[in-house]
């Protein structure tokens, strides 16, 4: 989440003549992620996020909207749309398609135990199992096509040894074969920034925007990637058994996806080295913008490729 789109409070007071939520008490600007334009919004009804989408179109929003009601009626704590009083949870604001959310307690925690890995692999289960019951479809559009294009940007500005490390790993992806592994709805950006708790309890998902259907097991090392390593990019492996053992009980594997684990953990560390690197050196201009490390997931790749057994040690006994 950023600002890179400033509206006043007038506009929000305006915005929310449309929706029964009383009175606009404070207005401020988030600072965390980099994709859209996000503020935190008290009234007199309630505390919610308001968002505004930088870069995709309102056919495009329907989804992550289908998504998050689906998710909220089944019973996961993430934030439910808010819906206008014409029945429709999309408006615009500052020529933004926009959307209201409700605002869930607690908060991002930096330093995650194993019962907090525990809770989140059980909900990465969940969403992978309640995804069924989405009858949208949204392709992955940070996926193999978008790693070849941001390679290509990148030629002008990296070395040519990280280039040759992401050329060969785009090729290695490439070759396999991956139409045997389950595919659903992923969230595609579980990272510790977007689980929210209270203690050791998680207290919501939030962040759907980058939401589509794909590999559901690259979902599961997207989060492997963040929630179970240390400083070094090394598993630990106390949080990634607790992860790894309550996801597959909210979503028994498939045939074949334990041993497909080392290849996706290194799909799930290229795809955000990747945009990692172009954020960098492409950055959009923003109020309020976060733009994170890339060198920490080269170091991931890195040590994703040199040690795939590391992969098949953290799986449940």
């Amino acid at each position: 989440m950023s600002v890179y789109t400033r509206v006043e409070a007038a506009e929000v007071v305006a915005f929310l003549r449309d929706y029964a939520v009383g009175e606009l008490l404070e207005l401020h600007g988030i600072a965390d992620g980099i994709e859209n334009t996000n503020y935190f919004v008290t009234t007199s009804g309630g505390r919610f996020v308001l968002t505004l989408f930088e870069r995709q179109a309102d056919s495009e929003l329907e989804y992550f909207l289908e998504l998050m009601v689906v998710l909220a009626d089944h019973g996961l704590a993430c934030p439910r749309p808010i819906m206008a009083d014409d029945g429709t949870y999309l408006r615009h604001l500052a020529q933004r398609p926009t959307v209201l959310v409700e605002r869930l307690a607690g908060r991002a925690i930096e330093h995650p135990s194993v019962a907090q890995c525990a809770a989140v692999g059980g909900a990465l289960g969940r969403i992978h199992r309640i995804g069924r019951h989405v009858h949208r479809r949204r392709a992955n559009e940070r996926g193999p096509a978008w790693w070849r294009f941001t390679a290509d940007a990148l030629r002008a500005v990296l070395d040519a040894e990280a280039m040759a490390l992401i050329d060969t790993e785009i090729a290695f992806q490439t070759a396999l074969d991956t139409e045997r592994l389950p595919r659903g709805v992923i969230h595609a950006d579980l990272f510790r920034d977007n689980v929210l708790f209270e203690g050791e309890q998680l207290s919501g998902v939030i962040d759907f925007y980058a939401a589509c259907n794909d590999i559901l097991l690259y979902d599961v090392a997207i989060c492997l990637n963040d929630w179970c390593i240390g400083a070094d990019g090394d598993f630990d492996d106390a949080r990634a058994r607790a992860f790894l053992a309550a996801y597959a009980e909210s979503r028994p594997w498939a045939s074949g996806e334990t041993d497909a684990l080392p290849a996706m953990l290194r799909a799930a560390a290229l795809r955000f080295w990747l945009s990692r690197l172009y954020d960098l050196h492409f950055p959009r201009a923003g109020e309020i913008t976060h733009i994170k490390d890339p060198a920490h997931f080269e170091r991931i790749l890195r040590r994703r490729i040199a040690e795939p057994q590391r992969a098949q040690a953290i799986l449940p006994v």
